[in-house]
């Protein structure tokens, strides 16, 4: 019996995905849970499997095509099977040839396709390139012009003269970047270009963090919390103490937020995302560093949704695990504020006229200077790491 397989509602917020890449084909074989399809959030990409054993009958979108959700995406079945019932009404087949040209005379009487049929990303692409074609062929459902559309016509058009290309043989194979880092790519353009970023760096002394790692790891009742959960903790119970970074700017308005959603980075094989736990302010360390291991294992494994990668009201980076000391990490708009933990060295500090050899790990608060000025980014720093220097009476373990 034929299956069709929608697109999946990953979320409150998700409407329409970007089929990225289709890994069955129409004919191909499969079994329940073999993947063939990979789709595009804004966010993140996910991987739509087979429910039943089958053959692929039908794929209704080209990849690039953005599709609402619940739309049939596929259908599985035994070859011969007829699918056109489950063909979306506005879906062309795949590689269908675009509609003809209007008779002579009316084309001025259509509308702007660019106004009309322009999928978000292509518009954006359109807008960021500065480059307003007066036409171009949508490969999208119903004529819709797609991102790759744009800019296959952008690539296409001449602007400079070419450079003399190498033989064939000789040319190197180009690598396409992949979407997601497309997206990262355009966010951190964004992210610069939008705030007025400084960067403050300082340190806290880390012996309290690793003795209370020590005994965490030496207690069988205790679950398992690391240095990166116990910073993140403290850094929510200072933006409890100092609210004013805990906050969002959006269209020119300050909003302050009472309850702390705190974001993560993470590096997974797909690329950086920012998983965040709502309402962190409320959870005690155990849940905290719970919560963050069960959504950091979703991100790498590219099944967390994307309603848990948006809504962070501060975000933490941590490259400490990875030897640097200290960096400048990029703000995540509309959030006014991201800390970035470095990794624990030994450091020469002055106690009392005498010189001493602390564990200190390094700190850095990037702020946006339209809300932030330096005092309170200061203040909010020094918080931080008084925080971190008596987590041993904060954490209740």
């Amino acid at each position: 019996m034929a299956t069709p397989v929608e697109v999946p509602k990953l979320g409150n917020t998700v409407e329409e995905c970007i089929v990225a890449r289709w890994v069955k084909h129409t004919g191909d074989t499969v079994s329940a849970g073999d993947i063939v399809a990979e789709i595009e959030t804004d966010k993140a990409t996910f991987e739509v499997a087979a429910p039943v054993d089958g053959a692929i009958l039908a794929t209704f979108f080209d990849e690039g095509a953005l599709v609402p959700v619940f739309t049939n995406l596929f259908v599985v079945g035994a070859p011969g099977e007829d699918t056109d019932s489950f063909r979306p009404g506005s879906a062309p087949p795949p590689s269908e040839s675009p509609a003809p040209e209007p008779p002579v005379g009316q084309a001025d009487s259509l509308p702007n396709p660019i106004a009309a049929s322009y999928s978000p990303r292509a518009r954006r692409f359109a807008d960021e390139h500065d480059f307003h074609p007066p036409a171009i062929t949508g490969s999208g459902p119903a004529g819709r012009v797609l991102e790759e559309d744009v800019r296959r016509e952008y690539h296409s058009t001449s602007r400079i003269p070419a450079k003399k290309q190498p033989d064939r043989a000789e040319a190197p194979a180009a690598t396409r970047i992949p979407s997601i880092r497309e997206k990262i790519a355009r966010r951190m353009r964004e992210s610069l270009a939008a705030t007025a970023q400084y960067t403050l760096n300082s340190s806290a002394d880390a012996a309290g963090l690793l003795t209370l790692r020590a005994k965490i790891k030496a207690s069988k009742n205790v679950p398992d919390i690391n240095i990166n959960d116990l910073v993140v903790y403290c850094t929510i119970q200072a933006l409890l103490q100092l609210p004013d970074l805990n906050a969002e700017f959006i269209d020119g308005k300050i909003h302050k937020h009472a309850s702390v959603h705190i974001g993560f980075a993470c590096d997974t094989p797909r690329g950086l995302m920012v998983p965040v736990v709502l309402d962190a302010s409320k959870l005690n360390i155990a849940d905290l560093a719970l919560k963050m291991k069960e959504l950091t294992a979703q991100a790498v494994q590219g099944t967390i949704a994307p309603d848990n990668l948006s809504g962070a009201t501060f975000t933490v980076s941590n490259l400490g695990n990875l030897g640097i000391e200290s960096f400048t990490p990029l703000l995540n708009p509309p959030q006014v504020a991201i800390l970035g933990v470095g990794a624990i060295q030994v450091k020469p500090v002055r106690k009392q006229g005498k010189l001493e050899f602390i564990d200190a790990i390094g700190l850095s608060l990037t702020c946006d200077h339209q809300i932030i000025d330096g005092a309170p980014g200061a203040r909010f720093l020094q918080i931080v790491k008084e925080k971190i220097e008596s987590v041993e009476l904060l954490c209740t373990i």
